[in-house]
């Protein structure tokens, strides 16, 4: 009888309609959890009878169900904060996290260092990311991201860059150089800081004099107490270097050399540290004679650098928009520790919510597409933010009203149908 068969198709309709407004109160109930995505009923008839076999027409449906529920992979609001670890992704992508159950992905950036100085989330899941050498530089090689040892190694100086110039107009050997007095015997006199082994500063001293051919000698001393064997008598100043530079016609750097070279520094530091002063890039060497040049003006000094450094400590933190995790140490030196890895799922609606806004990769999800930040279609990173749930309060509250009305259609169904049958049962009487 059609009216037995119109009560089923009313409760169809209220399953239905209850498995709706399950998904509209998860909504509701993840307004504020961080990188939540909304998720949608999509509703599907049942397969209807048929009163003329294939001929189609006159077809009765036999209700609804729920075909999918579907998350809705929109962006969200980026909400700032104060803390350096939290991230966010603006765009395509997922941070990938391991634990005891494998890889999971989750747009949830709220990360903090634990213990063991590990970058995790608040289910204790180790981020990934790209690891740094020794030097800084980000690698291929996948792993934790982890916080940096809090006293970085001191680096001995291997290299001294000068750009200087040089008066043209002194007179070749008008002065003869004596260490005992240094600044009145030489044409120009310029200090520099550099660092032994252990990470010790030194100054560095270098004097110029002029000779013949455009050629320039040049000498470093430091303090005769910071040095192996001392200083002789009468003078406060060793020698640890020497060398010459010379210069075209027109005032370009043509060659460089190191003649002698002796940086023994006293404390247990290195012996015979190897430094290079480097005035430039010499024609000599294939180079365009940029750098320390020779013109008619006074002697002085135009910029110089240095890559040794003390021991330092950790003193800040923080992420760009490539995910990259710099540290900044006490003593000046700046580090790269790691780089933030996103992965992007060509279907990422298909992705399976294993709870603590976390996914799993499914069948069809596809195979992540894992890599830097920024690079094939995957999204920047935004540092000391968060993204917002996608839940729409207001979308939500007008989906409850009209999930309650239909339920309460399909209610009035059953009991009409109810009616009908008890009608039925009159006729007996």
């Amino acid at each position: 009888m059609g009216v037995l068969s119109s009560m089923w198709t009313g409760v169809s309709g209220m399953q239905a309609m209850g498995q709706g407004l399950s998904v509209t109160a998860d909504n509701i109930a993840n307004s504020n959890t961080t990188g939540f995505k909304a998720s949608r009923a999509e509703f599907g008839d049942i397969m209807s009878r048929n009163l003329k076999g294939i001929d189609g027409g006159n077809q009765v449906g036999r209700g609804v169900r729920v075909e999918a529920v579907n998350p809705l992979m929109t962006q969200g609001n980026l909400d700032h904060t104060d803390r350096a670890t939290d991230l966010a992704v603006n765009g395509d992508g997922f941070f990938q996290v391991k634990g005891d159950n494998g890889t999971s992905y989750t747009r949830d950036g709220s990360f903090h260092f634990d213990k063991d100085g590990y970058l995790v989330n608040n289910a204790k899941l180790k981020v990934q990311g790209y690891q740094a050498n020794e030097k800084g530089g980000i690698e291929t090689k996948m792993g934790d991201i982890k916080f940096p040892q809090a006293l970085v190694n001191a680096q001995a100086t291997n290299e001294i860059k000068l750009d200087l110039n040089l008066d043209s107009r002194n007179e070749a050997d008008s002065k003869v150089f004596d260490p005992k007095d240094p600044y009145k015997t030489s044409h120009y006199a310029t200090g520099v800081e550099m660092f032994d082994s252990q990470g010790n500063k030194h100054l560095l001293n270098l004097f110029f004099n002029k000779g013949q051919d455009r050629t320039w000698t040049f000498r470093g001393l430091v303090d005769g107490k910071e040095v192996d064997g001392g200083t002789p008598e009468g003078q406060q100043l060793a020698q640890v270097c020497e060398g010459r530079v010379s210069f075209t016609e027109d005032g370009k750097l043509n060659t460089q050399e190191i003649t002698n070279s002796s940086f023994n520094f006293l404390g247990g530091a290195k012996l015979d540290q190897q430094v290079k002063i480097n005035f430039g890039d010499d024609i000599a060497s294939g180079g365009k004679g940029e750098g320390t040049k020779q013109y008619g003006k006074e002697s002085d000094i135009i910029k110089w650098g240095q890559d040794g450094f003390a021991a330092g400590m950790v003193t800040n933190l923080s992420f760009n928009d490539e995910g990259v995790l710099t540290a900044s140490y006490s003593n000046g030196h700046v580090k790269d520790l790691g780089q933030i890895a996103l992965s992007k799922f060509e279907n990422a609606e298909a992705l399976h919510k294993v709870g603590g806004n976390l996914f799993k990769q499914s069948r069809d999800s596809g195979e992540p597409s894992t890599g830097a930040p920024r690079l094939s279609g995957r999204g920047t990173l935004m540092a000391k933010s968060l993204e917002r749930s996608t839940v729409d309060l207001a979308s939500e509250f007008v989906n409850m009203i009209t999930d309650q009305r239909a339920f309460q259609a399909n209610a009035k169904t059953i009991t009409t149908s109810d009616e009908l049958l008890n009608e039925v049962i009159q006729m007996k009487r």
